[in-house]
This record gives structure tokens, sequence and C-alpha cells, in this order.
């Protein structure tokens, strides 16, 4: 193989597989790309075997062939060059050489034959997303999908389509078994979409959608065979769906409840910042006292010492006091755009429900904690 391209265009492309490279694999090849040049294009692909990332850039081809070549070795290569252009050529006994005219590299590379094939499922019925919806939807529901290798059920998003008032909505949830985060959106042709009873995106999935959402106003989204299959004009991502059964979510969402605090987002987002500065492992939760148009919030750390701060409120009923982890407060409001916050409670053993008007389909649920 011997090509040479615009030097910014791959940058690009393999600055953009670097999440999706395995590092410590047992499978040295996970941890290349693989760049196969023919009839004027190269086609960048890299896997870690459950999702997969191909683009397409125009090039020069002076000879069409496959390489595997370290993905981490070559976006460094590019972004120290200044160049316009890269020349890549392949030699024998799997090096390559590589140079910008200015600085030459000779590369020892892993046989392409050994790439792993990548899987796209065939006859796929696509729907056009835009791109801001998709994105602010995986931004309401990421960061509530749990960390801990033990909730395999838990460790995805949980997508499905939902029926409200005659319309079709596509929905996502998210739990990591403390708190809730879930959003429906109404998306023309949605109905198309073969999501089944539901289907969960691995939650590294869905960073790379979101990154994939990112660059376009909207992409083409479909489901089909256990995969997920995002496409755009010259790149197509592949990601391999969860198999997990997703827990009974409804039963934990309260259908109506006693008290509504109408607060300012901002400062509430900031105050829970301020009580998050005492917490450690041992000592997470926030205090909130809720009275007579003041919210009230302490946070104790025997080891530390102790921080408050009285925010104002819109409220008038009895008094509230319940225990928060301020983190899953910071995470919920820093996504969302509303100027003001609607907080529902019912008691002080029951989740805590965030909305807001400007967040449209957006639903987030805190359950309590000791203090």
């Amino acid at each position: 193989m011997e090509i040479k391209i615009d030097r910014s265009e791959l940058l690009k492309s393999v600055s953009r597989v670097q999440s999706i490279l395995e590092r410590r694999s047992n499978m040295p090849i996970l941890s290349t790309v693989l760049l196969n040049a023919k009839e004027g294009t190269v086609n960048v692909s890299a896997t870690d075997l459950e999702l997969g990332f191909r683009q397409t850039i125009a090039a020069e081809i002076i000879d069409p062939g496959n390489i595997a070549i370290s993905g981490r070795k070559l976006f460094e290569i590019l972004k120290e060059s200044n160049s316009q252009e890269f020349h890549i050529k392949e030699k024998e006994n799997n090096w390559v050489h590589l140079t910008d005219k200015v600085a030459r590299f000779d590369l020892a590379c892993l046989p392409a034959d050994e790439y792993p094939t990548f899987m796209e499922p065939e006859n796929v019925t696509m729907v056009e997303v835009p791109g801001a919806v998709l994105s602010e939807m995986i931004n309401k529901t990421i960061y509530s999908v749990t960390v801990e290798d033990a909730g395999f059920k838990l460790s995805g998003v949980f997508t499905e389509k939902v029926e409200k008032g005659g319309a079709t909505y596509i929905r996502m949830v998210s739990t990591d078994g403390h708190r809730l985060s879930m959003i429906d959106k109404s998306l023309p042709g949605i109905d198309a979409l073969d999501l089944g009873s539901g289907v969960m995106i691995p939650k590294k999935g869905m960073n790379e959608l979101n990154k994939f959402t990112a660059e376009e106003a909207s992409v083409n989204l479909g489901f089909k065979e256990k995969h997920c299959v995002a496409r755009k004009e010259n790149a197509l991502l592949v990601i391999r769906l969860l198999e997990a059964k997703f827990p009974d979510y409804q039963a934990v969402v309260p259908k109506e409840v006693t008290y509504h605090i109408d607060i300012n987002r901002i400062q509430l987002l900031d105050a829970m910042r301020k009580m998050l500065i005492l917490s450690d492992d041992r000592y997470r939760a926030v205090k909130v006292g809720i009275e007579s148009d003041v919210m009230e919030l302490i946070s104790t750390n025997p080891d530390l010492g102790e921080a408050e701060e009285k925010v104002s409120i819109d409220f008038k009923g009895e008094k509230i006091e319940v225990g928060f982890n301020p983190r899953y407060f910071v995470d919920a409001l820093q996504s969302m755009e509303s100027e003001s916050v609607s907080l529902g409670f019912i008691d002080n053993a029951r989740p805590c429900i965030i909305e807001g008007e400007a967040d449209k389909g957006f639903k987030g649920l805190i359950m309590p904690m000791r203090v």
C-alpha cells in the first residue's frame, strides 16, 4: 500500500478513534487502526470488538492495499507534523514508512489480514435524527449509568419506544440504583425503528455515539440483530447491544408528588457544589431542610468540618428534612438548561423528582440517604 493524504483530515479521523482503541488488551491488533486504500479513498477503521468505527477519506492512491498500524503512534506523529500532505508507504516484513517531507518514521505494524472483520448489519431501517436532540438525550442519561462491575444489568442506557397521547416517543432511561434519569423525545419516523421491547446500549457505545452526533446536524440511526448502527455521509459507527434485562424502572417513578418547590437552577447547582467540598467516600450526604421559602443545606464531615448554605425558594408547606448525595444533584442540574427547576417531594423516604420547563421530556430521580 502507498498513499498521499491530507494530514489534517487523517489526524481528525485517527484522533476520533483514540477512545475506541484497546491499550491493555491481550489482542495487540485492537490497538491498531486499519487503513484500507482503494479507488481514491482510504477507509480508517477501529474496533474493540464491542463497537466499530469506519470513516472514508479522499486520498491519492499510488498502490492500493491494507495496513494495521499503531493508532496511538500514528496519532502522535500526525499531531506533531505541520505539513499539509502525508506520505504513507508499506514496506516488507510488516513495516511502514511515513513522511511529511520534513520528518520520516519507519514503524513496525501488524498483518492487516489479522484485523477483525468489520461487521455491518445488512438492510437496517434507518431514521434521520437531529444530532442536537440525540446528544441532549445522551447527556441527560449517561451520567446515571452504573460504574460498578457487579451492575451489568444497569451498565447501559435502556432505549425503547413509548406511546403517549396518541404519539410515539423514543425514551432513554439509566439508573445506578441510587438515581434515575429519563428523557422522552418525539421524532419524525421514529415508528420505523426496530427496538422491540427495548434495547440496552453500553456506556462506551453511548459516549462514541455522542461524539458522532456532535459533528453533524443529523445522523441516521437504526437497530438490527443486537446492534445499534449510526451513519452519516462518510462515517459509520456500529455498537453491539448489551444482552442484559433492564429492571422495571416504572415501579420507582412516582405518579404524583406531595410538595413542589421552584428554585433557581444555577443557585442550587452552586450550593450543591460547595457541599461537595467536604464530602469523601465515608461522608457523602448533605442534609436538606426546607421551610418558609428557604432551603438550608448542611454538609458535615467529622474529619474536616461543616459547610452550610441557604437558598431562597418558592415554598409554602410543612417542614421537610431529607438527606441526599450532592453529587447526584450536580450531575443532573449541570445537564439541564432551565433557568428554574421544580423539585418534587413525597416524604423523606422516597425520591426527589427534578424537572425543568426548558428541559422538555426530562425527569431525574434521586433517592434519599440517611444523615
